[in-house]
């Protein structure tokens, strides 16, 4: 009950936080930074997991010069490595010791991509974001799949992903396709489905809840309770979401429009 007094008494004096009466965006985003540090101990690895569904995964069965492909196209410079089945994770392939084997080879694809691998460090899907910052720091690593209770592969997250709780986007020139939140001139946002509740709420600072979904697309899917058209909207927590674009059955753009 004290750290949970402790807490409160800091996210109140953190909502506090402002440099006299300037509310800058400086101060909004300091304000964010310390309420995601305080997040850290109450968020799941597996709300903030690379999906495996855009995983880049190399099925070590495959060609070695068709693997080495694999690992230039991809933006990811450490990929799972499976046998028989994706479930089955044999271990983690990284691109600079892929080229290393390359030169060394005299510049032969004719490698031996299994022997490359480091052991894969499998977590469950329930570990809080503190301590697995704790664990990274631990085993001096910062790349772990996430595994559920079952098992079975669900995604993967790196000490980038849990830096990036705290600070925001971290982007360089290798990362494509950010989800992304741009404001309109008529005062609404269009964002990507798969934009975090969290972020629209670092951003903007709102206060959406994120217990049930954890993307933009997922509230919408728990709150309509099914697979809207695109042209349908819908008025949640006093905001306005318009669909603009699906693909399959997944939503992939929306307009936000809060209360004018």
């Amino acid at each position: 009950e004290d750290t949970t007094s402790t807490t409160e008494e800091l996210r109140g004096a953190i909502e506090l936080h402002q440099s006299g009466e300037d509310d800058s965006k400086t101060v909004q985003n300091e304000r964010a930074m310390l309420r995601s540090v305080l997040d850290l101990s109450e968020i799941d690895v597996s709300e903030i997991m690379i999906h495996r569904k855009t995983i880049t995964m190399i099925n070590v069965e495959d060609p070695a010069e068709d693997i080495v492909n694999q690992v230039l196209a991809s933006q990811h410079t450490r990929l799972p490595l499976w046998r028989n089945q994706p479930d089955n994770v044999i271990g983690v392939i990284h691109a600079k010791e892929v080229l290393r084997a390359i030169y060394n080879n005299k510049g032969n694809f004719n490698i031996d991509i299994a022997s490359l691998s480091s052991k894969a460090w499998f977590i469950p899907e329930t570990t809080r974001l503190l301590d697995q910052l704790q664990a990274f720091r631990d085993r001096h690593e910062h790349f772990a799949l996430v595994v559920d209770e079952y098992g079975s592969l669900q995604g993967i997250v790196t000490l980038e992903d849990i830096l990036e709780e705290i600070v925001g986007d971290i982007a360089d020139e290798h990362d494509t396709g950010l989800p992304s939140l741009r404001p309109q001139s008529d005062g609404s946002f269009i964002v990507e489905g798969s934009f975090t509740i969290r972020d629209l709420n670092r951003h903007l600072e709102w206060n959406l809840p994120d217990d049930e979904a954890s993307t933009v697309a997922g509230i919408i899917l728990h709150e309509s309770r099914r697979i809207p058209v695109v042209g349908q909207a819908f008025m949640f927590f006093g905001l306005r979401f318009e669909i603009m674009r699906r693909h399959r059955n997944q939503i992939t753009t929306i307009r936000i429009t809060p209360p004018s």
